[in-house]
């Protein structure tokens, strides 16, 4: 993280939803070939220099829900790459558990967990979360449940004690912490928002913000735009709240530059994809990002006017996982020869071996 005051290097990562189904044309047929392919790919990442491996977590879906354990094991296969999610939905969680588990991969990783939760999003479930146990107290929402069990799991993983002692097996009436603990990961908690008031929130909080490629408000300006007004509002009220440390924030996009044949018959034509789309969500008027696809030099172009990738310390790429690991991985080496520069990338300074 960058001393105060200075700008921080920008990053770019990977964002997977690890999609599964047995369709004609898809690499990953069941949950085990996403697993594993999310991992094979943040191996190739990796060497690519890109700096993170992301995973969306979703529930009920044929995609991946259960991000510690694949977390864990692209920890133990790489060495440098970040590996975070991007979002955990917080009204499924059992706080106190997901502090072991999170404490345990931050571990396992050498300290490159960078952990992003929300409150979630529309998901295949009705309530999905009262299936996981978890109901809304009296007067509390489903926004409040998630953002109760955020404060009880982020003062977890600060070591807060949660549990009284047994005397008979401790010689103590004294309270305990749960454990393992990983130093340094509660500042590397990320929220997603999708509004500027829950930005604002975020950094009264002291958490990091992930910018949501859905804002659920639509003030009629583009969506990078008023995505930069959202990050402007979470760097004033961060100040405002004089925290010790600086925040990062990052911005989801699909970034497809077309460099040969199989790119131009998979994505060549998408125009509808190339504007913001605008309309009603959960009975808000929302607006959701338009995707980058093209020529090299116009995407480089183009991406380098977007003012919320500018605003940005971390821009993390959608992939379109089902096709697979070779081809993610062309992908992502396309994007960082011709496009990532023009955004102020590049790639991070190689430490030396104890041989050179």
């Amino acid at each position: 993280m960058a001393a105060r005051g200075e700008t921080p290097r920008k990053r770019i990562g990977f964002l997977s939803f690890g999609h599964w189904q047995a369709v004609p044309g898809s690499h990953t047929r069941t949950a085990a070939d996403a697993l594993l392919q999310s991992v094979e790919l943040a191996v190739a990442a990796e060497e690519l220099s890109i700096d993170g491996a992301f995973v969306r977590v979703h529930h009920f879906a044929r995609q991946l829900a259960s991000p510690f354990p694949l977390l864990s094991a692209i920890g133990v296969r790489t060495s440098r790459i970040e590996i975070g999610t991007a979002v955990i939905d917080m009204r499924y969680e059992n706080p106190l558990y997901m502090a072991e588990e999170a404490a345990a991969a931050d571990l396992l990783s050498g300290g490159r967990l960078q952990l992003g939760v929300s409150r979630g999003s529309p998901e295949p479930a009705l309530r999905g979360f009262e299936s996981f146990g978890y109901v809304p107290g009296e007067g509390q929402s489903d926004a409040d449940m998630a953002r109760a069990h955020t404060e009880v799991f982020r003062a977890a993983i600060a070591g807060a004690p949660v549990a009284r002692a047994n005397p008979a097996m401790t010689g103590s009436d004294g309270v305990l912490a749960v454990q393992p603990r990983s130093p340094g990961l509660e500042r590397r908690i990320w929220w997603g928002s999708g509004t500027r008031a829950t930005a604002r929130w975020t950094a009264e909080q002291g958490l990091n913000l992930m910018s949501s490629t859905l804002l659920t408000e639509d003030t009629g300006v583009p969506f990078d735009e008023l995505q930069a007004e959202q990050i402007a509002v979470f760097r004033d009220a961060w100040r405002e709240a004089g925290w010790e440390f600086e925040p990062r924030v990052s911005v989801s996009r699909s970034v497809i530059p077309l460099t040969n044949d199989l790119d131009r018959a998979y994505f060549g034509g998408r125009d509808d994809e190339r504007h913001d789309q605008v309309g009603i969500l959960d009975g808000v008027r929302a607006r959701f990002g338009k995707s980058y696809t093209g020529e090299p030099d116009a995407v480089a172009a183009e991406l380098a006017r977007d003012a919320a990738v500018q605003a940005a310390d971390t821009v993390l790429l959608t992939v379109p996982n089902q096709l697979g690991v070779d081809y993610n991985a062309h992908l992502l080496a396309s994007i960082a020869e011709h496009v990532a520069p023009a955004i102020g990338w590049a790639p991070a300074p190689r430490a030396l071996s104890a041989e050179e």
